[in-house]
């Protein structure tokens, strides 16, 4: 098990510095991961909230061996191609060590209906496809060229490319139980799912790689990435609830470091009662103790 930490990079986070210095401290107390959600607009509230790729390079300098990256990328508001220049950049200057997490975003009114884009869930799946394929293609050094519904590329090389072979690592994430995001996880290198009702248990995490098993065409390795929070205080409780996911099949235990894990509502403000909470369950260290 590996265990990492996912945060807002809003409000003092919304500083690439600030964000940087947490990452230090996280690397310090022994997380293995250290992840940014990646947002333009979020809520009403109007956070201060940093360019994703602009902090983890931050990040990226300010490290030297935790894992780094987005949970998660809204890939069909981006141009695959611009994500694959910000992506081979923060991947060359971590020295190979970036993840990145993909998904057709949330929430929609916010992600995409506030810039005027489509909405329509589905028209979102095809451009995460069809974006993957293109982010991928670019990634490789190689002449590409991609000719699809949503977009269309002459052909082009892109150098330099990311340091990691076969390619940065591509984690899908998505709602359980809905099928197609899963059936999108199995052609690539891990799934981060979630609920809407809540913390998947470990039935669903049984039920959900079931699913995939059936859908994964590759024997290469695949990341279960499992979203959820532990006290940082009750070392037997934190590490009981791990062994349950462990038991099933995660591999990498993501701790929701947030105000909303603390009792904030979706649009309450920010306040430094709630930066403090987050450093501080930061500086616990891992359920892993």
């Amino acid at each position: 098990m590996r265990y990492g930490i996912n945060l807002p990079p809003f409000a003092e986070f919304g500083d690439a510095r600030t964000l940087a210095e947490l990452a230090r401290e996280a690397e310090a107390t022994g997380w293995d991961g250290f992840f940014i959600w990646d947002h333009i607009l979020f809520d009403p509230s109007w956070h201060p909230i940093v360019d994703p790729w602009v902090g983890l390079a931050a990040v990226a300098l300010s490290t030297t061996r935790i894992r780094l990256g987005t949970l998660l990328t809204p890939l069909p508001r981006r141009r695959p191609w611009k994500l694959a220049r910000e992506t081979a950049s923060v991947d060359r200057l971590s020295d190979g060590r970036l993840i990145l997490g993909v998904g057709i975003g949330d929430p929609v009114q916010w992600e995409y209906g506030f810039f005027g884009e489509p909405t329509n869930a589905k028209l979102r799946a095809k451009r995460l496809d069809e974006g993957l394929e293109v982010l991928t293609g670019l990634w490789s050094g190689e002449l590409f060229s991609y000719q699809g519904e949503q977009y269309q590329l002459q052909e082009m090389k892109f150098l330099p490319r990311p340091i990691q072979t076969p390619r940065i690592p591509i984690w899908v994430g998505g709602w359980w139980p809905n099928k197609p995001p899963m059936r999108r996880a199995a052609r690539w290198d891990g799934v981060n799912p979630g609920r809407r009702d809540g913390a998947l248990a470990p039935d669903d995490w049984r039920d959900l790689l079931a699913y995939i098993g059936q859908h994964r065409a590759r024997a290469a390795p695949f990341d279960i990435v499992h979203s959820g929070a532990t006290t940082g205080t009750d070392a037997a409780r934190d590490a009981e609830a791990v062994a349950y996911y462990a038991e099933v099949g995660v591999n990498w235990w993501i701790e929701d470091v947030s105000p909303y894990r603390f009792g904030w509502r979706w649009e309450d403000p920010w306040t430094p009662e709630a930066t403090a909470l987050m450093r501080e369950r930061v500086r616990r260290g891992p359920p892993s103790g």
